[in-house]
């Protein structure tokens, strides 16, 4: 059974960092796409950046410049660096982790993050 577990959220203040991970365990190969997403309160789960299996990646524009993913591939371990962080990068991070042709797709519990200013 494939898990996903992160941690590295806080509680900072406006222009500070942090950085994310992302743990898995219970896979037996790279997933082709790893990701974190957000949930601000009242809003929708949004994506923050993708990155794929050969290390292509994609950012919301909101995060462009700050935020920077990165992964390793054979423990299936993604990073979020998180620089320079806005009071509206606040709410729950979400990992995901995907098989895109076998269409399973998975999640981990979320970790929080708090920008205050």
């Amino acid at each position: 059974q494939v898990q996903l577990e992160e941690s590295g959220g806080g509680l900072v203040q406006a222009g500070e960092s942090l950085r994310l991970s992302c743990v898995t365990s219970g896979s037996t190969r790279s997933f082709d796409s790893m990701g974190w997403y957000r949930q601000a309160p009242g809003k929708q789960r949004e994506m923050v950046a993708t990155i794929s299996s050969i290390g292509m990646s994609d950012y919301a524009d909101s995060v462009k410049g700050r935020f920077t993913i990165s992964r390793r591939n054979p423990k299936n371990t993604v990073y979020l660096q998180m620089d320079s962080l806005r009071p509206e990068d606040t709410g729950v991070y979400f990992c995901n982790a995907a098989y895109v042709r076998a269409s399973r797709t998975y999640w981990g519990q979320g970790t929080q993050v708090t920008v205050f200013s």
